[in-house]
Parts: C-alpha cells; structure tokens; sequence
C-alpha cells in the first residue's frame, strides 16, 4: 500500500522538480523495487532526488600582502620564491581541508595583477611599478593553483587606501602623484582617497570590473578600511574639508557623517550592482568591524564603526548588497562586553535578506592550546548558531601555518572532512545536468569514470561510495577530476563496497540529482 502510494506521487515529483528549473532531463523509470526506489534503465542504476549528506562550510583565510604580512614573505624575491610560497600556502590549505582563500591584490592603490589601471605593486618587487623578473601574473597564477585544489579564489581590494607607510618612498607611479586632486596625507604618512569624491568611486569601480570581467575569480573582497581610522591622523578628523565645502557650496543639507555614509554607501551598492551586471556568479563579500554601534546588542560596547569609519555596515546587510557578510568578531566567547556568540547572534538578526553570514575570527591568542580552543569553540558555535549556512574566515593563515597544534585540532576536529561552499540561490537555484557515469571492475578496485552534459557548467563533483554496514562516505573532486578508483574491500573494515554514486555541482554550488549504481 505504501509502495503504491509513492508510485503515485512520484510523476507529481518530477513535475515539481523540473517546474523548480532542474536542468536535468526526465530518466526512463520502473517501480519494481522492494524498498520504494526508482530504478533507471538498467537495474543496477537507482535515481534519486536527494544525495547522501555532505558537510556545507564555508572555511577560508585571509592571504595578506600589505606590508608582506601573508605573501610574498617579503618584496624582491624571484619569480620561482613567489610561486612555490604560494604553492606552500596554497597546498596547506587544501590538505586541511579548506576551500577557500581571501587573497589581498590591491593593498595601496597598486597590483599584484598586470593592470592598466593601477602599477605593479611595490610588495612584490620592492619597487612600485616594475614587473616581476621572469614576468608572471601573480593573481592569475593563484587562481589557477586554487582552482587545480578545489579552492575558491576571492579577490581582496582597499577601496580607498592610495599609499601605506611599509611602502617606503612615494614613486611617480602611485596614484598620489599622478592624481594628486584624490587623495590628502594622514598623519602616520598614509594617503587616502577621499571617498566622497565622484572620480574616486569610478577610478574603484574601474578595478573591480576590470578584475572580474578579466579573472576567473569565485569573488570580490573588501575589509573594514573605509574612511580610516583616527589613530591613523592623530586623532584628528579626516582631512577632506575641500569636498566637504564644495558639497555646503552647492546647498548640502546633510550633516558632515550622514554626508560621508551616504557616499561609501553609495559605492557599495555600486560595486554590487556592477558585479551582477558582469558576472552574476562572482560573490561579494565584506569584511566590516565587528561591532556597528555601542549599544547593539545592548551589553555591547567599544568602537563605533558607524560614526568614525563611516560604514554603515547594517544597511549594506540590510538591503543584500553582498554575498556574504564577515563581521570581524576578534573577541573570546566569554569576553565581557564583545562576546563572540553575542555579536554573532545580533548580525543573524539583522541578515533580513538571508546572505551567507561567515564571521572573521581571529586565531591567535598568544599560545598554541588557547588558539586551538578559542579557534574549534568559535567554529563550533557558528555552526550551531547559523546551521543553514555554515562558514567562517580566519584571520590570518598566518597563524595556521604557525602553531602545529593548533592546525592538527582543527583538522582532526571540525575539519576533518572536506566540505561543500553552501550554494547562494539569490544567484541562481538551478542545479545542473546529471553526470553520467560508469563503474569498471579491475582486479581490486572499482574504476569510475563520468562526463559532464555540459562541461561549462560544472565546477565540482562529489563521489559517493558506501561499504557494506557502513554509512555513505564521499570524496570532493575538481572540475578536471573525470575518474577516480576506489578499493572493493575496506582496508580498514574489511567490508565490501557495495555502491557508488556521482553528483555535479555548478559555479554557485547547486548540486544536481543523485545517482547510484550498485557494486
């Protein structure tokens, strides 16, 4: 009787799913099965809907290259030196099970890309506009190499910083003397661009579409710098009295904070907008302060982002003018008026447009088995507190290469499977074709081979394999992953395998239907 009544639904289950825009076409099904499964033309091939569970998790690091914090270790080494410490950073990553890396391009009005726009940044060679020597592009070196590991690549931009003091002498090239009407000098030896200014914003959003309409970036990344912080000019209030008079001159009614808001804002939904426009896949991300005001939550206190940096950081949240949000929560659990989970609990409340919200954490707290306890508590927590869309992005990956302890934790503990990105359906929620696959015995192993319908529009895959009494495994392949061989027995269990089964997941991580075929 129950048998019967799911063979009646399932014609309406189909139809639900490809009137829902699956782009997998209809497979020839009989009903003869025992346990309520679909059978698909050949009897050891079983349709299903529904894959087995697979951890969903965002897990990225921020790479930085200001003042060579991150990469390179420092500016002038060779073309070789760079790469194999990218390769290094990079590999790490992969082993321990991350999928993502937040790469820092455009520190200071510079590149650490071939650019039209903007010279050669002065991180890599130790001299602002010169190549590196033998000439390489480093942005697209690291994304291929991310992409060859199952990273996903985002690109980090300071949307307004045009010189940082590490930097040393100013050159004919920067920004600073090639439009000196820009940009005004603060008071540690910084240069700022002055956000409020039109050409400012278009010279920014020149960047970022040249970066993704010329990159194959997975996103585009931007932290807490928006107007400086005072410590940076001695306290003293940002020096752009000049627009701001201009602005009073042509009957401004704003006051000078709203005034300045209303432009970062602007550039925001800008950015956003642009980037939907060129590549809708390409994610954005921000990375504000973690707290917007004293006072929210109530307990909260400590910096006030909203008045002294300007970032409005709520709204942009607000109105789902990003992908992700990465509040900057470098606090401990328990700490006394900017608690972890509390902060963490406010920004759920204020995600009204339901985007990815993927807290930065900090990672180093002075001693290898704090950090590690710190580290796994705060992961923990994120994922209780944001079950439907898990993630957070640690700063910085150097401490991770650091402390051993503190890496073998985290990936024996919440890290020790591979996870997917969890997908982002207000970009696209149709998943693509089924892959096809096959199963070849070879003496001890299952050899499975699959190709995608369509190759553009897949970016992962994800095998699944089952030994007998065991539950579901899987392993997470790239793209160019088209094979992969699997033992009959379980060297560990001495169980058999007894099926497999293959899914494909596009460039926002929607994961087709589900087939397996028995051993």
């Amino acid at each position: 009787m129950i048998r019967n009544h799911i063979k009646g639904l399932f014609p309406l289950l189909l139809f639900i799913c490809f009137a829902a825009g699956c782009k997998s076409t209809s497979p020839i099904v009989n009903s003869n099965q025992n346990d309520g499964t679909y059978v698909v033309s050949n009897p050891s091939d079983v349709w299903d809907p529904k894959a087995p569970y697979v951890l969903e998790e965002f897990r990225a690091a921020w790479i930085a290259t200001v003042a060579n914090i991150s990469w390179p270790s420092k500016p002038g080494l060779s073309t070789a030196e760079q790469k194999q410490e990218a390769l290094e950073l990079l590999e790490y990553l992969s082993t321990q099970n991350y999928n993502a890396v937040v790469l820092q391009v455009r520190p200071q009005c510079d590149a650490l890309y071939q650019s039209e726009l903007e010279p050669w940044s002065y991180y890599l060679t130790g001299q602002q506009g010169i190549a590196p020597s033998p000439w390489y592009d480093p942005l697209e070196f690291w994304v291929e190499e991310a992409h060859k590991r199952g990273l996903e690549l985002h690109a980090w931009l300071n949307p307004y910083r045009a010189h940082h003091s590490s930097a040393k002498a100013l050159k004919e090239t920067s920004i600073v003397r090639k439009h000196p009407e820009l940009v005004v000098e603060l008071a540690n030896g910084m240069w700022w661009m002055d956000p409020a200014l039109e050409e400012t914003k278009k010279h920014s959003l020149a960047v970022v579409e040249d970066l993704v309409k010329r990159y194959n970036l997975d996103g585009i990344h931007f932290d807490d710098y928006f107007y400086p912080y005072e410590s940076y000019n001695d306290n003293k209030d940002f020096p752009d009295q000049k627009s701001w008079n201009e602005y009073l001159n042509t009957g401004g009614k704003m006051n000078r904070g709203d005034w300045r808001r209303g432009h970062v804002n602007d550039f925001i939904q800008r950015v956003y907008q642009l980037i939907k426009t060129e590549k809708p896949y390409v994610k954005l991300g921000i990375s504000p302060f973690g707290i917007w005001k004293p006072g929210y939550p109530e307990s909260v206190v400590g910096f006030n982002q909203y008045d002294k940096l300007y970032a409005d950081a709520k709204l942009w949240l607000n109105k789902g003018w990003v992908d992700y949000f990465t509040p900057q929560l470098y606090w401990k659990t328990g700490k006394i008026g900017q608690s972890f989970p509390e902060l963490l609990g406010w920004w759920k409340s204020q995600n009204t447009q339901q985007r990815h919200l993927w807290p930065g954490i900090r990672i180093d707290y002075g001693g290898d088995e704090l950090n590690a306890q710190e580290t796994i508590g705060q992961i923990m927590i994120t994922r209780g507190m944001l079950p439907k869309s898990k993630g957070t992005v640690h700063w910085s990956i150097g401490p991770l290469m650091k402390y051993d302890s503190l890496s073998s934790k985290i990936r024996k503990g919440p890290y020790n499977k591979k996870s997917l990105i969890p997908a982002s359906p207000w970009l696209d929620n149709s998943p693509p074709e089924q892959p096809e696959f096959q199963v070849t015995k070879i003496d001890t192993v299952a050899k499975v081979q699959w190709k995608p319908k369509d190759a553009q529009d897949i970016h992962h895959y994800v095998f699944y394999f089952q030994y007998r009494g065991k539950p579901w495994d899987y392993k997470i392949l790239t793209k160019n992953d088209l094979s992969i061989k699997i033992p009959l027995t379980d060297p560990n269990s001495n169980t058999q395998l007894i099926r497999v089964g293959l899914t494909g997941l596009d460039r926002s991580w929607n994961q087709s239907l589900f087939q397996q075929k028995e051993i």
